[in-house]
Parts: structure tokens; C-alpha cells; sequence
């Protein structure tokens, strides 16, 4: 793994914060070149120290500053009740297969073909980049490093998390185009079933637009002038993008040139991880009673995701129920509501991700256990 500059605090302007977060986002060497200075960092050394003091402050101004919504969050507790059993149950349940696509779609980045290490890592290094102060890094790195002492080679990790997390990171920042036209078409879903049929249209249409991205060059060049000519224009003092289009073909030639045949598997995968996800959040309205417009919510959605990946609170953490209680506000859910929505809908997608680390860790120390049980030797790291 090759040495990548240390990242920078995160100062700035929003817009700066949240661009400097997807290009960490994107790059996954680097990203576990800090997470690993992170995971072995001594205290007694001052730099670790500063650093670790650095993010706990940040951390602390944030959480302050997001406090009011996640007060307001938790306070709302005791009104999980109103959700029934059932839809607690069907919540788990979308939650569990958005966690199983994700576990495919690192399966076929990997090309190891075995399920216990990918999904006793994910989990691990899902559970400490929630809880971690700029933990994204670090839950990265963990992965990285369970990966690896389960016996697979350092450079096929790099390069199948490095395809699984643009193929997926990919996924959110398209989302919000294709819910455009469910927006325009207006009109507001009275069920369950036609909310998840109009969501479903919109997956179905990204699937076939990113066989199309992925397979040819135009159209993915002409994507990336359109992003690069509105972002210039919106943020015109910020230093301009230049070559956009141009990155983004070569981010698509490293997705597609480490899964190789399996693109199209891996796309759906990356797909259903996100469409389940978003399941749970329309289930959590559903079971409230709320029956918003499916495109704004779909954006509201995006809007969470986006907000969960500036590493200014584990996990996105008060940010996110900020503006997903916000967003859900402004699609036509009544204000209390969409308190109960978000934080029934964090609980099965944050709060209950957490303890699952435990899991990971036991589910990745099972065969070294049975080996010694047998008096063999454990796998070598």
C-alpha cells in the first residue's frame, strides 16, 4: 500500500468540506494510509496526541452545534410505539438485505469467493467508523487489515474496496438526478406498494443508465462536462474543476477493470444496498401514517447520505438527523413525524449497526479458535 499525504483538518466553507470529503471518499489508498497512522498511532507520541485532541474537539463544536436535533431525536424515543411490531420487523428486515447486497457487492470486488471474511470485516469496520471521531478512515483500515490476516493479498484488497466503495459512493451522488422526474410528475403515493413501485422505476432506470456509463465513454464524458460546468458556476470562488470528465473515465476503467464480468452483478448489488436502505426509511413513514412525495423524499434520503460522509461527527451524527428531519419537513411530513422517522429509521441503519461489530470481530476470530480447538495452526496474517 503506498504512503498518501496526511489529511487535512477540515476547514472551510461547507461546499469545501463536503468536495474534500467525497475525494477522500474516492480515494481509498489514501484513506487507508490515514486509517492505519490511526489505528497504530501511540498517545504518548504529541503529534497522535494533537490529532486525537484535534478530531474530539471538532467532534464536540459539532455535536453542539446538532444538538437540538438530536435531542430532539432521542426524545422521541418513547413514541416507537406507535410503529407496530410488524413494521418493526419489515424495517430489520430491508436493513438486513441492504447489509447482504453490500456484502455481494465487496464479494465481487474481491474475487476471494469466500462470504466470512467480507462480512466479519464490513461489519468491524462499519461499527468503528460510527463511533470513531473522523472514523471513516478507520473503519476502512480495519477492514482492510481483517481482510488481509484472513489470508487475502494486499493489493487485490486495495483494489476491490477501492471499485466497491466508488461503485457504491456512485450510486447516492446519482440518485438525486433520477428522482427529478418523480418530482416533476408530482402527485403523492396513498401506500406502501405504490411508494415502493415509483422508488422501484427510479433503481430500474439507474441500473440501465449505469450499464450505459459503464460501457461507453461518451455519454459518461459528456455527465462529467455538464457536473463540471454547474459546480463552476455554483461556486465560482472556489478554484474551478477542470478535469472532470476525464476522472471520472478513469474511475470508471478501474471499477470496471477490477470486477471485470461481474460489473453489471456488482451495479445491481451496489443498487439494492442503497434501495433497501431506502426501503426502511419509507417503511418508517408508511408506518406512521405519512404519505409524502416519493422523489423528495428519495432526495432526502440522498441529502442524509451526503451529510453522513462529512467526518465532522462519527457517523454523520446529529448532521443527519438535522437534515433528514428537515428535508422529510419540507416533503410534506408533518414536523413531529418526521422526528419519529428519522430516528426510527437511524436506529436500524446507525445505532443497532454498532453493536454488530462485536459480531464481526467474534465471526473473524471463529477459525483461528477452531484451528486451535484442533490443534492446527491458525491462518497465517
Amino acid at each position: 500500500m503506498n504512503a498518501a499525504p496526511q489529511a487535512e483538518p477540515p476547514h472551510g466553507r461547507v461546499g469545501d468540506r463536503l468536495e474534500r470529503a467525497i475525494e477522500q471518499r474516492a480515494d481509498v489508498p489514501g484513506e487507508l494510509t490515514r486509517g492505519e497512522r490511526a489505528l497504530e498511532s501511540e498517545p504518548a507520541k504529541r503529534g497522535s496526541l494533537r490529532r486525537t485532541i484535534f478530531w474530539l474537539a471538532i467532534s464536540a463544536v459539532s455535536l453542539y452545534l446538532v444538538a437540538p436535533s438530536v435531542i430532539a431525536a432521542f426524545g422521541s424515543w418513547h413514541q416507537i410505539e406507535r410503529l407496530s411490531p410488524a413494521w418493526l420487523v419489515a424495517m430489520a428486515a430491508l436493513q438486513g438485505a441492504a447489509l447482504f447486497c453490500l456484502w455481494v457487492l465487496q464479494l465481487l470486488s474481491l474475487h476471494d469467493g469466500r462470504w466470512q471474511p467480507v462480512i466479519a470485516s464490513q461489519l468491524a469496520g462499519n461499527a468503528l467508523a460510527k463511533i470513531a471521531p473522523g472514523g471513516g478512515a478507520m473503519g476502512t483500515a480495519l477492514q482492510y487489515r481483517m481482510l488481509v490476516e484472513a489470508g487475502l493479498k494486499r493489493g487485490p484488497v486495495v483494489a476491490g474496496l477501492t471499485a466497491a466503495n466508488l461503485l457504491a459512493f456512485g450510486v447516492v451522488l446519482a440518485l438525486p438526478v433520477f428522482a427529478i422526474p418523480a418530482i416533476l410528475r408530482g402527485g403523492v403515493q396513498r401506500d406502501l406498494l405504490n411508494a415502493a413501485v415509483a422508488g422501484l422505476i427510479v433503481f430500474v432506470v439507474l441500473f440501465v443508465a449505469g450499464v450505459v456509463l459503464l460501457s461507453s465513454d461518451r455519454p459518461l464524458l459528456w455527465l462529467g462536462t455538464q457536473i463540471q460546468r454547474v459546480r463552476n458556476r455554483l461556486r465560482r470562488r472556489a478554484e474551478p474543476l477542470s478535469r472532470l470528465p476525464q476522472r471520472l473515465v478513469g474511475e470508471r476503467d478501474r471499477i470496471v477493470g477490477t470486477l471485470g464480468p461481474r460489473w453489471k452483478r456488482a451495479l445491481a448489488a451496489a443498487l439494492g444496498r442503497w434501495g433497501f436502505d431506502f426501503g426502511c426509511l419509507l417503511a418508517a413513514l408508511r408506518a406512521l401514517d405519512a404519505v409524502p412525495r416519493v422523489g423528495l423524499v428519495l432526495l432526502a434520503f440522498c441529502a442524509a447520505q451526503v451529510l453522513a460522509q462529512i467526518p465532522l461527527t462519527p457517523g454523520g451524527l446529529g448532521f443527519v438527523e438535522a437534515g433528514l428531519t428537515a428535508t422529510l419537513t419540507l416533503a410534506g411530513v408533518p414536523a413531529g413525524t418526521a422526528v419519529v422517522a428519522t430516528f426510527a429509521y437511524r436506529l436500524f441503519a446507525y445505532w443497532l449497526q454498532m453493536p454488530l461489530g462485536l459480531v464481526g470481530l467474534a465471526l473473524q476470530r471463529a477459525p483461528a479458535a477452531s484451528a486451535r480447538r484442533a490443534g492446527a495452526d491458525p491462518p497465517a496474517g
